[in-house]
């Protein structure tokens, strides 16, 4: 029986969706957000209005009036005793952007004793670099402590990304992190004629894995011998690695002397079945890349749809079954990613340092 008398203390560091807090997610890319203007977005099933003041400055707040629960997306940004401030469309409330402070209750007559700036909507720290803007989700809504983890940060990159696909799979958080990771399923998903025809058959892959910060990477290496585009855009002497960081940021790093390429997915949360996908691709040099927009942006986006098509599939089985069977070493990282998600909420509850549980490991597998 359960002990009433002494319950087990309540977690930290996630949802009861089981989605995890205390992390920066992304937002959204800087170019949606246009000077003066808003939308609502979910994230971690929470609505969230993100925008952008006419002077530039992003913010993220929590996207309901308190007074009488209507979406601040729907208002419009106004400047307030000198800084700007979102008005509900409803009874005019200003909430300052930078801040989630009621600025301003119009119907207040001048002798009223009540204080706006006592009301306040939740504000979502924001980071913006390199084209996207991320959000920082607290666990505790209320909380002024410094943030548990700096901002993501994905090494040198230029100002803008050359291009920007999307999905939204229909899937938990945990499920499109797994599958999106999956080693094996690349020649069976993924098997255009121009990347890797079923005639390819499958190889021997080996892969050196080791520890990084919240998160585990492939250690750069050279492309296997069916990524001949790689070879042919960049030239000789290319490395690749591939990067995973809670909760939920995978990047691949493609380089040489003269060349870097990296192609960022970002992984948030809506709802408990209902995951956005994001990925950004930058790169310096390699002028044939430029070349290869037009073809390159509708082949990452037919991939994401084929993800999404064996996630749609997924969701058939698993309206029957919720178990999977995972075995080594196709499904080390999914095992990996459980083993973080559970130190990462230990050491929030405890209040500690968070602890990478990976170790160093080569896997083996045929793809």
């Amino acid at each position: 029986m359960p002990d009433t008398q002494h319950p087990a203390p309540a977690k930290t560091g996630i949802t009861e969706d089981g989605f995890l807090t205390d992390c920066w997610y992304l937002a959204a890319p800087s170019a949606e957000l246009k000077a003066g203007k808003q939308q609502r977005i979910m994230v971690l099933g929470e609505p969230v209005v993100v925008g952008r003041t006419p002077a530039g400055e992003p913010f993220a707040l929590r996207d309901i009036c308190p007074h009488r629960l209507v979406p601040l997306s729907a208002g419009q940004q106004l400047e307030t005793d000198g800084e700007w401030a979102l008005q509900c469309p409803y009874h005019g409330w200003r909430f300052g952007a930078g801040d989630g402070v009621c600025k301003m209750m119009p119907s207040l007559t001048d002798d009223s004793p009540y204080d706006p700036s006592k009301v306040k909507v939740r504000r979502y720290p924001v980071h913006e670099a390199n084209g996207a803007v991320y959000l920082y989700v607290s666990h505790n809504p209320r909380s002024e402590d410094a943030l548990a983890v700096p901002p993501p940060d994905f090494g040198p990159l230029p100002d803008k990304p050359k291009f920007i696909i999307h999905d939204v799979f229909n899937a938990h958080m945990d499920d499109a992190v797994v599958g999106l990771m999956d080693p094996a399923h690349v020649p069976f998903v993924h098997n255009q004629w121009w990347w890797r025809p079923p005639s390819a058959g499958l190889k021997l892959k080996e892969k050196p894995f080791v520890p990084t910060e919240r998160g585990w990477a492939i250690d750069r290496h050279a492309p296997s011998s069916n990524s001949k585009l790689y070879r042919w855009i960049f030239g000789g002497d290319v490395q690749t690695e591939i990067r995973f960081q809670l909760p939920g940021f995978r990047w691949e790093i493609v380089s040489n002397d003269t060349a870097r390429l990296l192609t960022l997915t970002c992984l948030t949360p809506e709802a408990p079945k209902k995951t956005r996908i994001t990925q950004f691709t930058w790169w310096t040099g390699a002028p044939l890349l430029n070349l290869a927009i037009p073809i390159a942006k509708p082949a990452g986006k037919k991939f994401l749809d084929q993800d999404g098509t064996m996630v749609n599939l997924q969701n058939e089985g698993m309206a029957h079954q919720k178990a999977m069977l995972w075995i080594d070493d196709i499904d080390v990282q999914a095992k990996w990613y459980q083993r973080l998600k559970r130190e990462w909420i230990e050491a929030r509850t405890e209040e500690r340092d968070f602890k990478n549980p990976i170790e160093p490991r080569t896997l083996r597998w045929m793809s």
